[in-house]
């Protein structure tokens, strides 16, 4: 019976454990073990450590093309010297996302074209790459959801799905139509990042 070599059943074993960024830095990193007398924990702790990155890079990047973002915005790509009036620090501040974790809600006020979305989306987009399910529409896309399953009769089914949702984007809230639905889940909704016009805000609409 011809003894097995070391190592040889490590790409069916991999495979059962779903694996594959292991099985793909193996070869590779097991050679420059070898050659720098790596201690066996730096070894398994090298090799798990990038199918752990790829993991978390696959999981956002699922989770930012369910959020339905019309467009892929950074902080780091945001031109503040046009836009003098949004407060910088602030704004990194929520970075932070500590407000999602506190069930909070962050608004933007402005006249259009002063970064409001942009803002908005990329909190958003650093909320889906830290493990947050987030969702973007705008209020009239909002509302027309929710009648649409109001008239269904399916109202509370939708609220509670939306509850599943760490963030919800309300953008262009200076456009909801009057008498527009007001959800109310059982736990109340998720937090949100909401954009709108400076009449809305002032007004109190």
């Amino acid at each position: 019976m011809t003894k097995a070599k070391a190592g040889e059943r490590l790409p069916y074993l991999l495979s059962k454990l779903k694996a594959p960024r292991v099985l793909e830095r193996l070869e590779q990193t097991a050679a420059l073990a070898r050659e720098q007398e790596w201690p066996y924990e730096r070894f398994l702790e090298t090799l798990l450590e990038a199918e752990v990155f790829a993991r978390d890079a696959s999981g956002a990047r699922m989770r930012i093309r369910h959020a339905a973002f019309p467009a892929l915005k950074t902080l780091e790509d945001f031109d503040w010297s046009a836009q003098p009036s949004a407060e910088r620090p602030l704004v990194l501040h929520l970075a932070q996302l500590a407000w999602i974790e506190e069930a909070g809600n962050v608004c933007f006020f402005g006249p259009p074209g002063t970064g409001k979305t942009h803002c908005a989306i990329a909190l958003a987009l650093k909320a889906c790459e830290r493990g947050h399910r987030a969702a973007f529409a705008t209020t009239q896309e909002w509302v027309s959801r929710l009648e649409q399953a109001q008239d269904r009769n399916q109202l509370e089914q939708e609220l509670r799905r939306l509850e599943r949702y760490h963030l919800l984007i309300v953008d262009e809230v200076g456009c909801a139509p009057r008498g527009a639905i007001s959800p109310g889940g059982t736990r109340g909704p998720p937090p949100a990042a909401v954009t709108a016009g400076r009449s809305w805000g002032q007004s109190g609409s």
